[in-house]
């Protein structure tokens, strides 16, 4: 029993079923055929990159190009302070998609047309929205299909700071996880 109101055609990402007298459980996600080609997914909420995201993801992801870890040699570049690694927007960017976009997929099966629009610095707010762009059964897997979804990262003034094409595999049937 599904205890959420919900407008006729809306679609609830986080759902409670009941699993017994008084108890329920949470079921995040969209099945398969929640996704309407067109459809946008604004997620929130927003995230402000701290100068400690940018360093720790820096080193661990081995990147320790002084653009982002220096700034007295961040000073001397275009931008004139330290350059969040692309790596740490493109983390939070897909982070902020998933409780929408597939938090039901079976399989992440990647991503396509990265495109590393505008700089963002320690500071900037980053949002996310995702678009559905495609979807089908898979030909190989059957109960299985696959969904492909555009997601933009922008800053708080609207500026797209980067875009992707993500596609994952997804139950046709969903069956709550639990």
């Amino acid at each position: 029993m599904n205890i959420n109101q919900s407008l006729p055609g809306s679609k609830a990402l986080s759902k409670l079923t009941k699993v017994g007298p008084g108890r329920y459980r949470e079921d995040h996600g969209l099945g398969f055929e929640d996704f309407i080609i067109g459809d946008i997914f604004e997620h929130r909420p927003g995230r402000t990159v701290t100068e400690a995201d940018n360093v720790w993801m820096s080193l661990i992801c081995m990147n320790n190009h002084p653009t982002h870890i220096n700034a007295e040699y961040a000073k001397q570049t275009e931008f004139g302070q330290i350059l969040v690694s692309s790596l740490v927007t493109f983390s939070i960017v897909g982070g902020m998609s998933l409780a929408s976009t597939s938090a039901k997929a079976i399989a992440n099966l990647g991503w396509d047309n990265v495109r590393l629009i505008a700089p963002v610095f320690v500071g900037d707010t980053l949002y996310a929205e995702s678009e559905v762009i495609h979807k089908r059964p898979s030909a190989s897997r059957p109960g299985q299909g696959i969904v492909t979804v555009r997601t933009k990262g922008l800053k708080a003034n609207g500026q797209i700071c980067l875009s992707y094409e993500r596609s994952f595999l997804i139950a046709l049937d969903q069956v709550p996880l639990g």
